[in-house]
């Protein structure tokens, strides 16, 4: 084996350890709890309940899906929410697709564009107490988000629905029937 080709050969054992830990450590990431609160591993198999368009500062399109508890009172527009129930809002950003525009005859098809972040409120009226019975979490590319300021910010809009809807449970997304 050549000099160049016995470092080719250290390189990419390297770098193989390397992402594998990087792997690893993305992996641990994920499932640092945030207040307790968790990205589901299976969440992108969960029921739709809604989708919404966000304008102004955020400009994006969202899902919202719902775990079998939440989907269940959301059909039985059970309010509160019983404890267990998760709501997840995946977004994407807003934007116009020319593609589909050059069929119609004017702009009028708009698609998700990248993806910014998924939002996961978990129901637990225990732990969750101070705020309302919900936890909240974000995560970007499946990383949580560990600003703290911007998880109470989320508590503090939802308040702000309950002086507008007291019976909403602090959920800002209703069930079409």
């Amino acid at each position: 084996m050549s000099k160049a080709s016995g470092l080719a050969l250290i390189g990419s054992i390297l770098l193989l350890g390397l992402s594998a830990g990087v792997a690893a450590q993305r992996q641990e990431t994920r499932e640092l709890p945030i207040d307790g609160v968790r990205l589901p591993a299976d969440y992108r198999d969960w029921t739709l309940i809604s989708v919404a368009q966000e304008k102004g500062r955020n400009n994006d399109i969202r899902a919202i899906l719902g775990n079998a508890v939440a989907v269940r009172a959301f059909r039985e527009g059970k309010r509160p929410f019983p404890d267990g129930a998760i709501i997840v809002r995946l977004a994407w950003q807003h934007e116009s697709s020319p593609r589909n525009d050059r069929v119609f005859p004017a702009p009028q098809s708009f698609v998700a564009g990248l993806p910014t972040n998924v939002q996961v409120s978990v129901k637990d009226s225990q732990r969750y107490a101070a705020t309302g019975g919900w936890g909240y979490g974000q995560f970007e590319d499946g990383l949580p988000n560990q600003d703290r300021s911007l998880l109470q910010s989320c508590f503090a809009c939802h308040q702000k629905l309950e002086t507008i809807q007291p019976d909403a449970d602090l959920v800002f997304t209703g069930y079409s029937r």
